[in-house]
């Protein structure tokens, strides 16, 4: 049985990373039965989460994971699709991985008042005398990560507008489809419905979240993906 560690359901959502999220569905898709595990992303082959343990093969990062069920278990996750499709499925993942997490991160890190109801509960099991030089130090690491990745350089108002684009792009491509490429779900709705139901997160005020808010089949995707997949965190009527 596979493996898969993560951080753990936190703030509304089956994991806070939507990287898990993603690999999480995906397992799902697959069929592969797995348990999970909360773990320390230090103590990762790669020094991040998530990673699995497959029988002894430690295999690290969604995407390498996602290359490593389609190659060992022999599972399509573009089946159906054309190559058009195939070719937007792939950008559309990037976008949601390379832009829109950044967003979020800035959004939950960087504003006090969602580091405070959030991530900051990452550091309680710190020594209390040493929590706030450990929290300091975190946060100068992640200024230089934003700042390298090029996301930390820009205004609040340009990283706003560039998070309007990225919802605008994500509701047209799903239009007033179930899934992004029809009614039954691909590997890009793993990655899809990971980000977009991390930007709507309640548990966290910001323009990223406004943004992803103002399109109602973008909201209504993100339900039916927790439905589908996390049922027990689905709103009961």
């Amino acid at each position: 049985m596979i493996t898969l560690y993560g951080f753990g359901p936190a703030f509304g959502l089956p994991d806070p990373s939507p990287f898990v999220v993603k690999t999480e569905v995906l397992l799902k898709m697959a069929g592969e039965p797995y348990t999970k595990r909360r773990a320390d992303p230090r103590k990762g082959p790669r020094g991040k989460i998530p990673w699995i343990d497959d029988a002894g093969r430690v295999v690290p990062d969604s995407t390498l994971i996602r290359f490593h069920l389609e190659a060992s278990r022999g599972v399509d996750f573009e089946k159906g699709l054309g190559e058009p499709q195939k070719g937007a499925a792939w950008a559309i993942e990037k976008m949601l991985e390379e832009q829109v997490y950044w967003l979020v991160v800035m959004e939950r890190w960087c504003v006090p008042e969602n580091f405070a109801k959030g991530p900051r509960v990452y550091f309680d099991a710190a020594p209390a005398l040493i929590r706030p030089l450990i929290i300091g130090m975190v946060g100068r690491q992640l200024d230089k990560t934003l700042l390298g990745q090029g996301i930390g350089r820009y205004s609040l108002e340009e990283r706003t507008e560039m998070g309007a684009r990225a919802a605008i792009s994500v509701s047209r491509c799903l239009g007033d489809k179930l899934w992004l490429f029809g009614d039954e779900p691909c590997g890009a709705d793993a990655t899809a419905y990971a980000f977009v139901a991390s930007a709507l997160c309640p548990h966290f005020e910001g323009p990223i979240r406004r943004a992803f808010e103002k399109h109602a089949n973008l909201v209504a995707y993100s339900k039916r993906g927790t439905a589908r997949w996390f049922p027990e965190l689905a709103p009961q009527s």
